[in-house]
């Protein structure tokens, strides 16, 4: 099986296909998973490993690049499956792998238990021998491949961003935005940027853009989907629609409906920045292949704003 870098995208099955990924790497016979999806997502990473001819044990590493359950919630169920492999986290991550009763217990009063059962399963805690936290520059030795943490706040505080020097590729979890497939056009990819109802900072997100940048990368591996190429472009948009998001909540801070217009208004700014990219029939297709994501960065900007003096 040829893949290029030896990385490899897997389909974690989260919502939608096409929707939430996970990343395999393989260097000389050794293997890291980036991510691990949720709970429900377990066996589809330990098939992509039997399919390219590897055992368990051949995994080296588990690095996530923050705790949100998508990303994260099965991290702890993946490596009772994998006896030799090392959990890599922020340092603001590393608690609630260990222990993930307060991540569970928010999760289920946001999502009820039903939801929460359906789409994440257990959290299962990581023994804290088996758990490395890593800080800014923290370098992950893969068979000599280098994959460097960075510190990468915007999204969350506990965000970390891997770049793997071989690929020249990022795997960006969600700091550099979110970009579905079924957009792209022949200009490229179409980016939204994410914000998390608890932790956005627009100031932090393109900062961390801006240091993705820097390293003039080839490729970026996004968790929300697969590989993009064309990086600065999309680095600039990002900058640019943090700037607009910003700006469009500051309008509306005193606004009675302030969520509801929130929503309005950014479902606005997408339709148009895809119509101007070439996405056909954006003014319907985008609010509903969006909207999920329209809801989450409504309320990132709103608890935001009530940071603000």
């Amino acid at each position: 099986m040829s893949e290029p870098h030896g990385v490899a995208t897997i389909d974690t099955g989260y919502q939608r296909p096409a929707f939430c990924a996970a990343y395999l790497v393989v260097q000389d016979g050794c293997a890291a998973f980036v991510d691990s999806g949720t709970g429900r997502s377990v066996e589809r990473l330990l098939a992509a490993l039997e399919a390219r001819g590897l055992r368990r044990e051949a995994v080296d590493w588990v690095i996530l690049t923050h705790v949100h359950l998508d990303h994260a919630g099965g991290a702890g169920e993946l490596m009772r499956a994998l006896p030799n492999a090392t959990l890599v986290v922020h340092p603001r991550g590393a608690p609630h792998m260990i222990d993930p009763a307060r991540l569970a217990a928010s999760a289920r009063q946001v999502y009820g238990d039903e939801e929460f059962e359906r789409s994440y399963g257990e959290l299962v805690p990581v023994p804290a021998e088996r758990v490395v936290a890593a800080p800014d520059g923290h370098v992950v030795e893969l068979a000599g491949r280098r994959l460097r943490c960075v510190d990468t706040p915007g999204h969350a505080r506990h965000h970390l961003a891997v770049w793997d020097a071989r690929s020249r590729g990022w795997f960006s979890g969600d700091v550099f935005g979110i970009s579905y497939r079924e957009l792209d056009t022949p200009r490229g990819a179409f980016v939204i940027p994410t914000s998390s109802p608890v932790q956005f900072d627009p100031d932090a997100m393109k900062d961390s853009v801006c240091r993705m940048l820097a390293e003039a990368p080839a490729r970026v591996y996004l968790t929300h989907y697969g590989e993009v190429t064309d990086c600065q472009r999309l680095g600039t948009d990002l900058i640019a629609q943090i700037d607009a998001m910003a700006a469009l909540a500051r309008t509306l801070a005193r606004d009675p409906d302030r969520h509801g217009r929130l929503v309005e208004a950014l479902t606005r700014l997408y339709v148009e920045r895809a119509q101007r990219h070439g996405v056909k029939d954006a003014a319907s297709r985008v609010p509903t292949l969006l909207a999920m994501d329209i809801e989450l960065n409504a309320q990132g900007l709103a608890v935001w704003l009530d940071r603000q003096p």
